[in-house]
């Protein structure tokens, strides 16, 4: 199946009844074709696999640098109006998170950059951890995203090392935390109380110094996440 194929299938199969409270659930940031996860997944998956083969099957011992992710269908499916087709995206680079490498930094802070909200943007900031574990190099550049005007690159900053456990650079949390820490936009607050909560279940010695030596700075909300599964 080509990608105008599933396109035109995925729309075929659209859920019309469930289209307005999709978008109201979205604050009517986006249209849908009324697709909830479960449903899109299973009119997508046979289309996923064959994409995630082909992926596979450019990965070469030889090149281990060069990027194997099917950018093409990735910005196609970013084009489109529908959510669902971003969430597809999202699914894919899922299934293809352990190929990602250097070269494929800068597309996925594009993806981060359109048609951004927090259902694409948290799972993107996961696939960039999984790169800037890789390459060391671009902690300066979280650093640096961590004072960008863009909320959205600021919560990338913030969240992509949420699931590095034993691996989490906690000089570079504490960096772009203390650098968000005052700013009163409901999705850095969010962003930061989560961050904080995920890393307790690793290191909970840390967080409660942290949260502690800064709860006068700290949100409410930020404290509140920090703090929600801390007795």
């Amino acid at each position: 199946m080509q990608i105008d194929e599933f396109i035109g299938f995925l729309k075929a199969n659209k859920n019309p009844e469930k289209i307005e409270g999709m978008e109201n659930y979205m604050r009517n940031q986006f249209e849908f074709l009324g697709l909830q996860a479960m449903e899109r997944r299973s009119l997508s998956k046979d289309y996923l696999k064959q994409l995630v083969t082909e992926t596979k099957s450019r990965y070469s011992k030889e090149h281990p640098h060069d990027s194997i992710i099917d950018w093409e269908v990735l910005f196609i499916l970013w084009d489109l109006p529908e959510r669902e087709f971003q969430l597809t995206g999202i699914d894919y680079l899922k299934r293809v998170e352990p190929f990602l490498v250097l070269a494929d930094f800068e597309h996925l802070k594009q993806l981060v950059l359109t048609k951004s909200w927090w259902d694409t943007v948290d799972f993107l900031a996961k696939n960039i951890g999984t790169i800037v574990i890789k390459e060391p190099e671009l902690i300066d550049i979280m650093k640096t995203w961590s004072l960008n005007q863009n909320i959205w690159l600021r919560r990338v900053s913030i969240l992509h090392q949420l699931s590095l456990k034993d691996l989490t650079n906690t000089q570079l949390l504490e960096k772009v935390i203390l650098n968000n820490i005052e700013d009163e936009e409901f999705f850095i607050q969010k962003a930061i109380g989560w961050a904080l909560r995920e890393y307790a279940k690793t290191n909970i010695n840390w967080v409660v110094y942290f949260v502690e030596h800064h709860k006068e700075n700290l949100s409410s909300l930020s404290y509140r996440e920090a703090m929600k599964n801390i007795k």
